[in-house]
């Protein structure tokens, strides 16, 4: 029996060290502090790891906003094109939450500008962020394609009432005429919730009524 215990003990106290740095890892991600997730990563922890939710740590520094996070945990190879079981990418949270400079890196070092479902480009007009937008259509982002729910990228800035982010589609000639799944247009989506600087705009792009 005592050499039961002693072999528990033997096998059951490096599952518990792991558990404890794993733990570890996603408090330093959240504080924002690299040098202590770099230093976890030293003692073996994979940089792809991820949270409960299947977020990896990438995504979770990218969405916070911690660029020296980001380009170290890129430097150890944490992969930019892994997808989260919602699909959200590190280059999808960053623009989600409008970081520019982060998606800049994240496109400049391999990840997918464009693909099929939600796309980095309908989260960044969604939330309104032009900056973002406008850099991913300079990086080939597909500006009239569409989303899941059957919006496309202007749509879903007018939904929001985001003036700068609908201008800048427009100045790419995105398409006034898409309708969504219950035939509303961008101009219809940007009247009916109120958003009347948006509809103008859209009015003045030649989108009628």
């Amino acid at each position: 029996m005592r050499n039961f215990i002693a072999l528990w003990l033997f096998c059951w106290a490096p599952i518990a060290a792991h558990g404890q740095a794993y733990e570890e890892l996603l408090k330093a991600v959240e504080r924002g502090e690299t040098a202590a997730v770099e230093a976890l990563l030293e003692r073996g922890l994979d940089p792809n790891t991820a949270d409960p939710a299947g977020n990896t740590i990438l995504m979770l520094a990218a969405r916070q906003g911690k660029p020296d996070m980001v380009a170290m945990l890129v430097r150890r190879k944490a992969s930019v094109t892994r997808r989260s079981p919602y699909g959200d990418s590190a280059l999808m949270m960053a623009s989600l939450a409008g970081r520019l400079e982060i998606a800049k890196f994240l496109v400049q070092h391999g990840a997918e500008v464009k693909h099929d479902g939600w796309a980095p480009l309908h989260y960044a007009a969604f939330e309104g962020h032009a900056a973002v937008v406008r850099f991913l259509l300079e990086k080939g982002a597909q500006k009239d394609a569409l989303a899941p729910n059957g919006y496309s990228a202007l749509m879903l800035a007018a939904r929001g009432g985001h003036v700068e982010a609908a201008r800048v589609l427009l100045e790419e000639d995105a398409d006034l005429r898409i309708k969504g799944p219950a035939g509303e247009t961008a101009l219809a989506i940007a009247g009916r919730r109120g958003h009347k600087e948006v509809a103008d705009l859209l009015r003045r792009a030649g989108a009628v009524d």
